[in-house]
């Protein structure tokens, strides 16, 4: 696999720690100008689709020369930092290294080393648990300078090994693990971002996220208050509060919703060249950091390369290449790199739907706990949900016409409420728990696409149900 990045944690002499993020050192093979160079800067990026990888760099380098694997020497281009107990960064060096990594493990096994007693003479533990430990305190100062926590409904499918075809969709699962490798990817890419910002001041290739306009905010701060909670975007300090403080007690789950839609309200992070924009502008808004950059993983993102590049000449082991003195091949650069980056995204999100399609043709018809995230108090009586389980969103479309006098709609509350003479009063309101249907329609075109239906609470008749599959009863196990 492509194993970008290796860490590596030790007690000083002093009582410090050394602490090292070594990162696969693509720039030694794939040098400037070359064919290889040439069409990884036009791919910009690997893209990631349910069953396959289509990678930005050929397979002898993406999975094996560069891939930083356990027990074998590789190249790699290292940041180390001696830090004090209370995670503060005494000194700070950059080096192109060959390291020989002990172990290559899994989120699942450095989570086990984590969790495990003290023992003093397991040396990978010894090196996990610091990390862990600076990691958290890391991560409390980021949060406390204004840092987002956001979400995303992430899943991951289980494919039958001959046709490949899903055959179960888990929650994704992120451990403390996870959390301890991201904050000192963070740490390096701000670090990175800094030097070679001293070095090449209109130069720099770097990532901001601007700041969001209210008006993006307005549906979501609505909704929140339907429910009587708040949301305040005044900074990014203020968004995180607000959202730590936006707790449903009986349902802890409204507050991850809420982050998933925070990160639909603001505008994605943008490459770009330092020399382009003010430094008032280059801010990362969700990351609450005045500068940022990508230099982590080189094998599966170009703007990484460049990040290289430009390190190297920043401490004097390489060159500079000619091209990244140009500030007109640095906006062609890195609007390839975003447009590109989106395309990978939207291809990624195009294959998880796909296999969320095929998985419920084969599953049939099965019912879920959804939530609802929207409802459309102008048009056709409906609302999106969000199903946990499977991590899909969809539409609800209710079998009650418009005018229907029993339909009332209140707009402002997010809310409709349907009068039924054998029910009474039932009301559907945003961040409500529901249970759908789920199931796969065929059209007359023949083409497929997924359904929901509302099951509970019952409103009007029953739809039709179009063709749909009967239930598939669940499997007993003895």
């Amino acid at each position: 696999k492509d194993i970008d990045d290796c860490l590596h944690s030790l007690i000083l002499p002093n009582g410090n720690y050394q602490i090292g993020v070594h990162i696969a050192d693509v720039t030694h093979y794939v040098k400037p100008g070359t064919a290889i160079d040439l069409e990884a800067a036009n791919r910009s990026t690997s893209t990631y689709l349910v069953n396959k990888r289509l990678d930005m760099l050929p397979g002898l380098l993406t999975t094996d020369l560069c891939s930083l694997k356990g027990g074998v020497d590789r190249y790699a281009f290292s940041v180390i930092w001696e830090v004090n107990e209370d995670a503060e960064i005494v000194e700070v060096e950059f080096h192109k290294t060959l390291i020989h990594s002990i172990a290559a493990l899994t989120y699942q096994q450095a989570q086990s080393l984590i969790d495990q007693p003290e023992d003093a003479n397991d040396v990978q533990a010894c090196a996990v648990k610091g990390l862990a430990m600076l990691a958290r305190k890391f991560r409390k100062r980021r949060i406390d300078a204004g840092a987002l926590t956001l979400a995303s409904p992430e899943v991951k499918f289980v494919l039958d090994s001959e046709s490949l075809n899903p055959t179960d969709v888990q929650a994704y699962a992120l451990l403390e693990a996870n959390a301890v490798v991201e904050e000192f990817m963070l740490l390096a890419n701000i670090t990175v971002s800094k030097k070679i910002l001293r070095h090449y001041p209109t130069l720099a290739v770097l990532r901001r996220h601007p700041s969001p306009n209210r008006s993006m905010f307005d549906s979501l701060i609505s909704k929140a208050k339907s429910k009587g909670l708040k949301i305040e975007i005044e900074n990014s300090k203020c968004l995180a509060d607000s959202l730590d403080a936006a707790q449903v007690k009986e349902d802890p789950y409204v507050n991850k919703l809420l982050r998933i839609l925070s990160t639909r309200c603001m505008s994605p992070a943008q490459y770009f060249c330092s020399g382009e924009f003010p430094p008032t502008e280059w801010h990362h808004y969700g990351l609450a950091a005045p500068v940022y950059t990508h230099f982590t993983s080189p094998i599966r993102r170009y703007a990484d390369v460049c990040v290289h590049r430009l390190l190297a000449a920043s401490i004097n082991v390489a060159p500079l290449p000619p091209q990244l003195s140009s500030k007109s091949y640095l906006h062609d650069l890195c609007a390839n790199m975003n447009r590109r980056h989106r395309s990978a995204q939207m291809a990624g999100r195009a294959s998880v739907q796909l296999h969320t399609l095929i998985f419920f043709a084969g599953e049939g018809a099965k019912e879920e706990q959804a939530y609802i995230l929207d409802i459309d108090t102008s048009n056709a009586p409906s609302f999106s949900v969000m199903v946990p389980r499977y991590g899909i969103e969809g539409k609800v479309r209710l079998s009650i016409d418009a005018t229907d006098p029993n339909l009332t709609r209140i707009g402002q509350e997010h809310k409709l409420i349907y009068k039924s003479g054998s029910n009474g009063a039932v009301s559907l309101q945003v961040f409500d728990k529901v249970r759908v249907r789920i199931w796969v329609r065929e059209t007359e075109d023949h083409r497929r696409e997924l359904k929901l239906d509302l099951v509970e609470p019952r409103l009007g008749k029953k739809p039709d149900g179009g063709g749909e599959p009967p239930m598939k009863k669940a499997k007993k196990s003895n």
